[in-house]
C-alpha cells in the first residue's frame, strides 16, 4: 500500500463531488437563457468530448433522440459521417484545452465549412470557449474542477446537453432534486465508505441501455482514482450473460443502476436472480423509489426516480464518484492527483496532430 504524502488528500475532489447539487440549478438557467436568445438546435445533432466528455456526449445523446455520439478521439480520424448543409457539432469539455477539441473543430472548419458549432465548457478561459466560429454556453466557474478526475465538470456538462434537448422534461423536477441530493450525499458517503471498506481488485457496473454512458463514467472514475489498482468492467443486463459473466466473482462489488421501466426491471430482476443462484458478485443498487430491492445486499436510493433512465445521468453518477473516491483513499492515493507518477494529467497530454 502506497504512504500518502499529501496532508489532506482528496479535499478538492470531495468538495468538488458535495458542490454538484448547488451548480445544477444554475446550468439548467445558463442553458435556459442562452436558448431564450435564440440557440439554433436543428438539423442532424453530433455530440462530441473525450474521455469523460465523450461519455457525457453519449449520455446526452440516449436523452436526444436522433442525436449521435461519436467521441473526438474519433472524429479526428474519419471525419463526421453526415456533414451535410445544417448539421451541429456540440463539443463537450471541461477545460477546452484538449488537443483533440480543437483540432477536431479545425478539421471540421477546414474540410465541412457548412457544419456549426456549439461548445459546452466549463472554463471561460480555455481555447474551446474563444474558438472563432464557436458559439459556447460557459457553465458556473466551480464546475471546473481542479482536481484530476471529473466529477462536478461531469454531472453539470451532462446537464447542460440534457437540458439543450430535453430541458422541459427535467425542469419541473430538478429543485426537488437538488435538495434531495444535498440531504442524502452524507448518507451515501457512508454506504460508498463501507463498500470501499470490501472491495478487491475488481468492480463490474451493470446498467440499463439508457444510462451506458453513465456507468462507462464510473467505470472510468474507479479505474482513474484507484491509479488502475481496481480493474473495472461495465455492461448492460443482457448483455452479461455473453461473456463477460465470466469477469464476475463471488466477492466482486456490482453496481447495479436500477432502471425506472417496470419491464425493463424484470430482465434485471432475472440477471440479478441468476447471479444470486451462482454466488456471483456482491450486489449493490442504485434503486428508484417503488423498486423491489431484496435482490441486493447494499441498497443505494436513487436520487432521480421521477425522470426517465435518460434522464436520470447527471444525478445517479455520484454515489459511483463517492465510491471511487474511497476507494483511492482506501489504497493510499490522494483522489486530487492519484496519478502521482504522471501517468494521466488532467488536461491529456502526449498528442500530435496530423494533418
Amino acid at each position: 500500500m502506497a504512504m500518502r504524502t499529501c496532508p489532506n488528500p482528496g479535499l478538492l475532489t470531495k468538495s468538488e463531488i458535495y458542490q454538484q447539487p448547488s451548480c445544477w440549478l444554475d446550468t439548467a438557467e445558463r442553458v435556459a437563457a442562452r436558448k431564450a436568445k435564440g440557440l439554433d438546435l436543428s438539423g442532424r445533432i453530433y455530440l462530441t468530448g473525450a474521455g469523460s466528455s465523450a461519455h457525457a456526449a453519449t449520455a446526452v445523446a440516449a436523452s436526444w433522440p436522433g442525436s449521435t455520439a461519436i467521441p473526438s478521439t474519433d472524429l479526428l480520424l474519419q471525419g463526421l459521417p453526415d456533414a451535410s448543409n445544417g448539421a451541429l457539432l456540440i463539443s463537450i469539455a471541461r477545460s477546452g484545452d484538449s488537443p483533440e477539441s480543437a483540432a477536431v473543430i479545425a478539421k471540421l472548419q477546414r474540410e465541412s465549412p457548412s457544419v456549426r458549432h456549439l461548445a459546452l465548457t466549463c472554463n471561460a478561459e480555455g481555447h474551446l470557449a474563444h474558438w472563432p466560429g464557436v458559439d459556447v454556453i460557459v457553465l458556473d466557474p466551480r464546475t471546473n474542477d481542479r482536481s484530476l478526475a471529473m466529477t462536478s465538470s461531469f454531472s453539470n456538462l451532462l446537464l447542460a446537453g440534457v437540458c439543450l434537448g430535453n430541458g422541459e422534461s427535467v425542469s419541473s423536477s430538478l429543485a426537488a432534486i437538488c435538495e434531495r441530493a444535498a440531504t442524502c450525499l452524507p448518507r451515501l458517503e457512508e454506504t460508498a465508505r463501507s463498500m470501499a471498506a470490501i472491495t478487491t481488485e475488481r468492480i463490474a457496473i451493470l446498467a440499463p441501455q439508457a444510462l451506458t454512458g453513465v456507468a462507462r463514467e464510473a467505470s472510468l472514475k474507479v479505474l482513474e482514482l484507484s491509479g488502475g489498482r481496481v480493474v473495472t468492467m461495465c455492461e448492460t443486463y443482457l448483455g452479461l450473460r455473453h461473456g463477460p459473466l465470466s469477469y464476475l466473482r463471488e466477492d466482486t462489488v456490482t453496481l447495479c443502476f436500477v432502471s425506472v421501466d417496470e419491464r425493463a426491471r424484470l430482465y434485471e430482476a432475472d440477471l440479478l436472480a441468476e447471479l444470486r443462484e451462482k454466488r456471483l458478485g456482491r450486489l449493490v443498487g442504485i434503486i428508484p423509489a417503488g423498486a423491489p430491492a431484496d435482490l441486493f445486499d447494499e441498497v443505494v436510493p436513487a436520487l432521480a426516480s421521477e425522470l426517465e433512465d435518460s434522464l436520470r445521468g447527471p444525478f445517479e453518477i455520484l454515489f459511483a464518484q463517492l465510491l471511487a473516491y474511497h476507494l483511492s483513499l482506501r489504497l493510499g492515493l490522494d483522489p486530487d492527483n492519484p496519478s502521482p507518477d504522471g501517468v494521466i494529467h488532467r488536461v491529456v497530454q502526449g498528442v500530435r496532430i496530423h494533418r
